[in-house]
């Protein structure tokens, strides 16, 4: 019996943000690839790819001394819930949020690193 690609789209809809991260994980290091190369290593120039970048992704790279500060903002910023929150909070570092403008990246950053957070633009 296989398993067809729609099958498999509703079940990521099912899943939870914290449950699709550690999937990727798995099949990272099931696979030994990274899904961030893939998106930065599209190919040509990277100083091109820099300039016509209109999309950001928000890496949170510590959580820092206040990690309860922390945690809070990041529940704002993605209405996660405590348990999810936290957990992001001690996995980084780990995307926020991906595909954002880089206005929302930059306010995203900023929220989190008055909290007391270490973050990441790429």
């Amino acid at each position: 019996m296989s398993i067809t690609k729609d099958q498999i789209l509703e079940a990521f809809a099912a899943m939870s943000v914290m449950e699709v991260v550690e999937l990727i994980e798995a099949m990272e290091e099931k696979f030994g690839v990274s899904a961030a190369a893939a998106v930065v290593s599209g190919g040509g120039d990277a100083a091109a790819a820099a300039e016509e970048q209109t999309e950001f992704d928000v890496i949170l790279t510590s959580h820092g001394d206040n990690k309860v500060a922390v945690i809070k903002a990041l529940r704002g910023a993605t209405g996660l819930g405590l348990k999810e929150a936290k957990t992001m909070a001690e996995s980084s570092p780990i995307a926020v949020k991906e595909a954002v403008s880089k206005e929302e990246a930059e306010a995203l950053k900023k929220e989190l690193e008055e909290a007391g957070a270490s973050v990441e633009i790429k």
